[in-house]
C-alpha cells in the first residue's frame, strides 16, 4: 500500500494514527511545515523543533528545501537546532 506522508498529508496521517494533535513536532524540511503548524493547540503548549542541516564538515550543508520552514521557525520563535553549532557529535566513531 503506497501512501503520501509529506506536506499537507502529514497532519492527516498523524490524526489518523493518534487521533489528536501532537504536542511535540520535529522537522527538517519544508514538507514538515504543515506538521509543525498542526502541533499543539492555540491555547495549549507545544514544542516545535527544526533541525538545520548546515554542517558541511561533519555531514553535509544542505538547507535547500528547508528555506520556508527555517523562516517560519524564526518568525514564530520555534526552536532551531543547528547541526554545525549545536551538535557535539554528528556521527560517532564506530566501536572497534
Amino acid at each position: 500500500m503506497d501512501f503520501f506522508d509529506d506536506g499537507p498529508e502529514k497532519p492527516v496521517r498523524i490524526w489518523s494514527r493518534i487521533g489528536r494533535r501532537p504536542i511535540v513536532a520535529i522537522g527538517n524540511s519544508n514538507g514538515d511545515l504543515p506538521m509543525l503548524e498542526f502541533a499543539g493547540r492555540p491555547d495549549g503548549p507545544a514544542l516545535r523543533l527544526v533541525v538545520a542541516h548546515d554542517d558541511a564538515d561533519r555531514e553535509f550543508a544542505d538547507t535547500a528545501g528547508a528555506e520556508d520552514v527555517l523562516a517560519r521557525a524564526h518568525d514564530q520563535d520555534w526552536v532551531v537546532v543547528s547541526m554545525k553549532n549545536d551538535w557535539h557529535t554528528v556521527f560517532a566513531e564506530p566501536d572497534r
